[in-house]
């Protein structure tokens, strides 16, 4: 468990939680990358054999922070940024009817990141869920989230509760967010439930399997991704890859 003075820094920061954080005006090059995507959006979509879609599509949302610097801008302004891109990228899986979409949003070695970026993220979360999730229910789409929320700021692990309940009884499209998640915490995670289980004498040490040791995972409930996506630049890809991707 995470002291609750964790993030201490984020209510000494300024007179709100996004007191520091600057607004970039610097929008000409964004809009015209996204014109251009949505051209080949609608291009692609008429190629697309709608019979051959996965089933569940993930995508490590990585590089907001190089292409802004690539622009001259801040690091944090490629977050905000990036908010249109992931809305177009929800309003396409449902539109195609994609029934699983994971994100996967803030690992928790992203904690270690300069604390003003840290804060204008949890900002843009604040602001994304405020914003998005009431739509998202109208559209009947499910929220999960895969991660520890505790280790969140006590007023952001609320509204993503707040947004886990109110979407719960929604039976179309299911996004998972995965918010301070790391694939090898779930494997922990998993492993360490699987040991207690045995302990207690409520599993034996044959019975162990993969299956047994899914049924531990944030949401086994979920397919494996049939398509993990991610930027081309090299990284690490154990703290944010589910076991099931694997």
């Amino acid at each position: 468990m995470v002291s609750a003075n964790r993030w201490s820094w984020l209510e000494n920061s300024g007179s709100s939680p996004g007191a520091h954080c600057v607004r970039y005006n610097r929008v000409e090059d964004f809009n015209s990358q996204v014109v251009k995507a949505n051209s080949r959006i609608a291009e692609m979509k008429q190629q697309l054999d709608m019979t051959r879609l996965p089933r569940h599509v993930a995508i490590i949302m990585d590089g907001n922070g190089r292409w802004a610097e690539q622009r001259g801008l801040p690091r944090v302004s490629g977050h905000r940024y990036a908010i249109e891109s992931i809305r177009k990228t929800v309003d396409l899986a449902h539109e195609l009817g994609i029934p699983y979409l994971t994100l996967f949003a803030f690992s928790t070695e992203n904690v270690a990141r300069p604390p003003e970026e840290v804060s204008e993220i949890f900002l843009l979360f604040e602001e994304t869920l405020e914003r998005e999730v009431p739509e998202l229910n109208e559209k009947d789409v499910r929220l999960l989230v895969s991660g520890e929320l505790e280790m969140l700021p006590q007023h952001l692990e609320r509204k993503f509760k707040d947004a886990i309940e109110l979407t719960k009884a929604n039976s179309g499209m299911v996004l998972n967010l995965c918010v301070m998640y790391s694939g090898r915490q779930e494997m922990v995670r998993a492993a360490r439930a699987v040991a207690e289980e045995v302990a207690a004498g409520r599993m034996k040490p044959e019975q162990i399997d993969e299956r047994r040791l899914r049924d531990f995972f944030y949401h086994p409930e979920l397919p494996d991704p049939c398509l993990l996506y991610t930027s081309p630049s090299p990284r690490d890809l154990s703290t944010s890859r589910m076991p099931s991707s694997a």
